[in-house]
């Protein structure tokens, strides 16, 4: 009997990886495009069909993609802000292994991203895609005054002026096109490609995003003998919260409601120009969000209405807990993904780079993608073959957790971010750290990590391996750009900016 079952699991493994095989080269052959959609502080509760009993807001665009693809719902961000989780998705690798430990960056400053550096654009134009990006870069590049060739200094608001001239932006970075802005706080800027083109206010920059989504799509398709990868970051439903005349008090809930409702219509106007120019049958479109829903969507209004943006979870952006990183997560793609169905594996914003790898049949470039799986077979129903243990969260604070299968555990004592408790705010004699079981607590309110302390050990032993080793995945050796403390400490550490001083600041960035 026991070998019966082996050979039948042989067997099912065999069949499995046709299968997945075939999708792979089935894809390759017919050059798919390629849609991102993230949106910025969107939670997981934020979508009426992921949340319906305790979501308010309605998204019908985004509903009609979940009913026409796949909902991921165990899928997370790279990090529970903004910064990390965009350099994650571009690059395949987790930020905290940057010099960029804890927070964001605000621009005026040398590109996050390596020159050398694979990115998923580069990949993917390497192939012969056609790349383009709309919306927030947020991973910093410099601005240089176009008369005297040097960098413009950041001074408190400053904006850079018009003519400004980026040497180290997305189209450096493997994007053929860019327009956008670089984040909140400069939102008032908008560029193209690599010169900032007008001063203009916030207001506008949503409604512009998707204009611009649109015009993309409408001239690839006189373009057609090129596929092309479009990424659409938008910066809403992220501070400052702006819906539009015509969108103002259509939820009854209020602006933070409104604005998700005009980031909705703006996906269907997304989708529809797929349709409208035949696009639709052969393009693999993705919907998600960077992190966790703000606290600055007011949630106690929220909730007096019966909407909870974190829908059953614990914490909300910047959160250790899985508020602040679990995220919406849908994929359409016809023909090969099955209509109205979800997949409950674990996944992670880091893996884009090893799925749209397989997806074109290539391998990853040397020195890239140390932290990213294919996600592939999932689309087809087949589980994803990994060599990765476990997938790595991070907190605005810097502190680490780390999940496998049902179990998590979380190198703090609080929320590691914005939520009660801080970590100055737990009692002293507090357990250092938490363990959850996931299947049994996915609110995350019983703490196991002194009731189970032997599976608390082998996950920070497999964690200590992930982050020291400088790669997450089997692969050729890597190693990280700057020494981690894998433990945030209470006390301020000699050269280091003291923990109130640097929360206090980072929070104060991130809200900007």
């Amino acid at each position: 009997m026991k070998l019966m079952n082996q050979a039948s699991r042989t067997q099912h493994l065999v069949v499995g990886a046709w299968a997945v095989l075939s999708l792979a080269v089935s894809a390759n052959a017919e050059r798919p495009n390629i849609v991102i959609v993230l949106c910025d502080d969107l939670g997981y509760g934020d979508v009426q069909c992921l949340n319906p009993t305790r979501g308010k807001i309605k998204t019908p665009s985004v509903d009609k993609l979940a009913a026409e693809g796949m909902i991921f719902t165990d899928a997370h961000s790279g990090s529970s802000v903004c910064t990390p989780t965009r350099y994650g998705l571009m690059t395949g690798r987790y930020s905290w292994r940057t010099k960029l430990q804890r927070g964001v960056v605000q621009g005026f400053a040398p590109n996050l991203i390596a020159e050398a550096r694979p990115t998923v654009a580069s990949f993917l134009k390497a192939q012969g895609y056609h790349t383009g990006i709309v919306g927030k870069w947020h991973l910093n590049f410099q601005y240089v005054d176009p008369a005297s060739g040097t960098p413009i200094k950041k001074r408190g608001k400053t904006l850079a002026p018009v003519g400004s001239k980026i040497p180290d932006g997305p189209v450096h970075r493997g994007f053929d096109y860019f327009h956008g802005f670089h984040h909140a706080g400069d939102m008032k800027g908008v560029i193209e490609n690599d010169k900032v083109i007008a001063h203009e206010n916030e207001i506008n920059m949503l409604p512009r995003l998707t204009r611009k989504a649109v015009e993309f799509i409408d001239q690839r398709a006189t373009e057609k003998e090129k596929p092309f990868f479009l990424y659409v970051p938008y910066g809403s439903p992220h501070t400052p919260i702006l819906p539009t005349k015509e969108w103002q008090g259509k939820s009854g809930l209020g602006d933070y409601a409104d604005f998700v409702m005009q980031t909705d219509a703006g996906v269907g106007e997304i989708t529809d120009a797929l349709e409208r120019n035949g696009f639709a049958d052969n393009t693999l479109i993705i919907f998600s969000s960077d992190n966790g829903c703000s606290k600055a969507a007011n949630f106690k209004k929220l909730k007096s209405h019966g909407h909870f943006p974190s829908a059953h979870m614990r914490g909300s952006k910047a959160d250790i807990w899985d508020g602040g990183h679990r995220i919406p997560f849908i994929v359409r793609w016809p023909g090969k993904v099955t209509p109205d169905s979800s997949s409950d594996q674990l996944i992670c914003l880091t893996d884009f780079f090893a799925t749209f790898s397989e997806l074109t049949g290539k391998p990853l470039p040397t020195d890239s993608a140390e932290d990213s799986v294919s996600f592939l077979p999932a689309l087809s129903g087949k589980p994803i073959e990994s060599s990765r243990a476990g997938v790595i969260h991070h907190s605005i604070d810097g502190h680490f957790a780390y999940r496998q299968g049902k179990w998590k555990l979380c190198l703090a004592k609080g929320s590691g971010g914005w939520s009660a408790p801080k970590e100055a705010d737990v009692p002293a004699d507090a357990p250092k750290a938490q363990l959850y079981d996931l299947d049994q607590d996915p609110g995350e309110t019983t703490n196991l990590y002194t009731r189970h302390p032997e599976i608390a050990e082998r996950l920070l032993k497999q964690l200590e391996a992930d982050v020291m080793g400088g790669r997450s995945t089997e692969g050729s050796p890597s190693k990280n750009d700057a020494e981690i403390d894998l433990w945030k400490l209470d006390t301020a550490k000699p050269g280091k900016i003291p923990r109130k001083q640097k929360r206090k600041r980072t929070e104060n960035n991130e809200k900007a």
